[in-house]
This record gives C-alpha cells, structure tokens and sequence, in this order.
C-alpha cells in the first residue's frame, strides 16, 4: 500500500522557507512563508482534517454504504498526525520563547 502523498498536500509549516514570496515593502508575505501565516495555515488544515475524519466516523456509524472503513480510519490517522506534529511546533515555540526569557542580557 502506497501512502505517500503529493508536494501540494504538505503543511506550509512543514514546506522550507525558501518557497516564501517577498513582497514589495521587502517583507516576506505571510500566506507563502511567513511564520504566522504558516501556523495559521498549518492550524485550519489540522482543523479540516480532524472535522473531516469527525464526519466521515459519523456516516460509518450511520452505515453508510459510500463511505468505507479503511478511508475513515486512514482519514483519523492523518487528523492524528497532523495534531501532533502541530503540537511539537508549539510545545519547541514555548521552550524557545522560554530560553530566551530566561537570557541574561
């Protein structure tokens, strides 16, 4: 079973910094490559796949005959996936905003 997914489909938080867009004023456009764009991004694509895989339980549970088993499931591991690794981002942000708290100047 092959489960590798294509380039598009990689989370922006995840995608190298080198894709970002300068813009005019010489700043970097957040929707492209800016860290807080990429989280935003990141955050509503973990959000869509665990509402995804939410629905998708729902209509097995419903015994819906469109919707099969081994897509739901594989439609949970991803949402999973996703928050965690959404997780580690935050939890290296807080202990890197707290290293630099606890510098001495």
């Amino acid at each position: 079973m092959d489960l590798r997914l294509p380039p598009t489909s990689m989370p922006l938080s995840l995608r190298p910094a080198s894709l970002a867009r300068p813009q005019a004023d010489g700043g970097v456009d957040a929707a492209s490559g800016g860290f807080t764009g990429a989280m935003k991004s990141a955050l509503h694509e973990v959000s869509a796949a665990q509402n995804q895989s939410r629905q998708m339980q729902q209509e097995v549970q419903m015994e819906n005959p469109t919707v099969s088993l081994e897509d739901t499931m594989v439609a949970i591991q991803k949402a999973q996936i996703g928050f965690q690794a959404t997780l580690h981002v935050r939890n290296r942000m807080v202990q890197a905003y707290t290293d630099i708290m606890n510098m001495q100047v």
